[in-house]
């Protein structure tokens, strides 16, 4: 709930927010990159949600859903399934970077540059814009996963993946 409360606050900032992402971007990472507006990227960017591997927790239906509508359902099952991180090059395809830059120094420029380009531009209308797809995103409504986070954060498996991570060590999933 905390998660979702800090990815609602960035989604309903009333300024257009920029995502710069260099080397991999993952879990909490991918999901702030996720609801920022513009997304632009290094030549060693990767984006994922490896969770099946590493920890073994799941994300909030509101975070399905960000992605699904992002991404498609296709690519998250894969992403989720497979624990695979997309390199730049797919991520770009995907829609999910408006760019790719050569290393983090042009991706800095880059980043900067844009966010002054946006600046300049009616206010009101990037604000109206954002508003307006909000709302399209809130008429499709959430059904309740409440049952699903608690399945996999209370779970055996849960508190294996965050011992196996510290010790970067392989999970023994045990589906408990």
């Amino acid at each position: 709930a905390k998660v979702d409360r800090i990815l609602t606050a960035i989604e309903d900032c009333a300024v257009p927010t920029i995502a710069a992402i260099a080397g991999a971007c993952t879990g909490g990472g991918a999901a702030i990159a996720a609801v920022c507006d513009l997304r632009i990227g290094a030549a060693n960017a990767r984006f994922g949600f490896p969770i099946a591997r590493t920890l073994g927790n799941t994300l909030s239906m509101a975070n399905h859903a960000r992605l699904a509508a992002l991404l498609g359902p296709a690519r998250v099952t894969d992403l989720i399934f497979t624990a695979r991180l997309l390199e730049a090059e797919e991520m770009h395809a995907a829609g999910l970077l408006g760019e790719i830059l050569p290393d983090h120094d042009a991706l800095q420029a880059r980043a900067w540059a844009l966010a002054e380009q946006v600046a300049g531009h009616a206010p009101l209308t990037l604000r109206a814009t954002k508003a307006a797809l909000r709302r399209l995103r809130a008429a499709g409504g959430l059904p309740d996963g409440d049952d699903l986070v608690a399945l996999c954060f209370t779970s055996a498996d849960f508190r294996e993946g965050v011992e196996s991570f510290l010790a970067r060590r392989p999970a023994a999933w045990r589906g408990r």
